[in-house]
Order: structure tokens, then sequence, then C-alpha cells
């Protein structure tokens, strides 16, 4: 059987991701820290932070969904690589894996999307209602 994830090492400040890349692979970082961002020659944006035990690069689970955000690391990071096109296979296989993974993967673009709206509302001076975190929410 071909193995689905393997580790990889990011060095400090290093682009994982860049918007409007095709993403083939699922991230789980295991060390250090990540910065999801919204670049533009005018403007960086920092959206959110992620941390050991979380993921980016949902969208290599979707065909033809390009990556919405850049992430950058903040400092050396180690993270397991799942590549998509083999995950997608396996999923097909396992209905009871594939249920339980697209709910946690619904679970974490849900939180993007969460951070997201609290950084726009910071940017437009709307002070946000305090925004209930629920750290089961990243899975």
């Amino acid at each position: 059987m071909i193995a689905l994830a393997e580790p990889v090492e990011f060095h400090a400040q290093e682009l994982v991701l860049s918007a409007g890349q095709r993403s083939r692979y699922l991230y789980l970082l295991v060390s250090g820290s990540l910065s999801i961002e919204l670049n533009n020659k005018l403007y960086q944006v920092h959206i959110q932070a992620l941390g050991p035990g979380e993921a980016f690069g949902w969208s290599a689970l979707l065909p033809h969904q390009d990556t919405l955000f850049d992430v950058r690391t903040r400092e050396r990071c180690t993270a397991v690589r799942l590549d998509g096109a083999r995950l997608d296979a396996a999923l097909q296989e396992d209905p009871v894996f594939a249920a339980d993974l697209f709910r946690r993967t619904l679970q974490l673009v849900a939180g993007r999307v969460q951070a997201t709206e609290i950084r726009l509302g910071e940017l437009c001076g709307v002070r946000p209602a305090r925004a209930e975190t629920n750290p089961k929410s990243q899975e």
C-alpha cells in the first residue's frame, strides 16, 4: 500500500502555500506555528495563527479548489503531509473515515471563516462580540 502521509519540515518565515495555488496536500501541524494571511501589493492581513494539532490545506480535499490564503511559518515547523489524491482514494473505500474527516474539515473551514470575520470586523473598526472559542473547532 502506498503511504498517505509523510513528515515534512519548514523553515521560519517559509511560504508553505500561496493564495491561488492548487493545493495537493492536507497538512497536520505537529510543532511550531503558522500564520494564515491575506496578502496584496498594498497590504498584508494576518487572519489566524495555527499551532500544533491544527490543520491547513483543506482545499486539497476538493477537486479544482485553489488555496484561498497564504500560509507562512512563523518559526521552524514540522507537519504531517497527506497526499490529497491518495487520501481521496482512501476515503472512497472507508465511508466512516470519510464522514469523520469531512466533519472535521468543515469545523476547520468554519473556524477559518470565523477568524476572517473577526479580522474584517477589526479592520472596519467594529469590536467583535465576545467570540466563543472552541478548541475543537480547528480540528
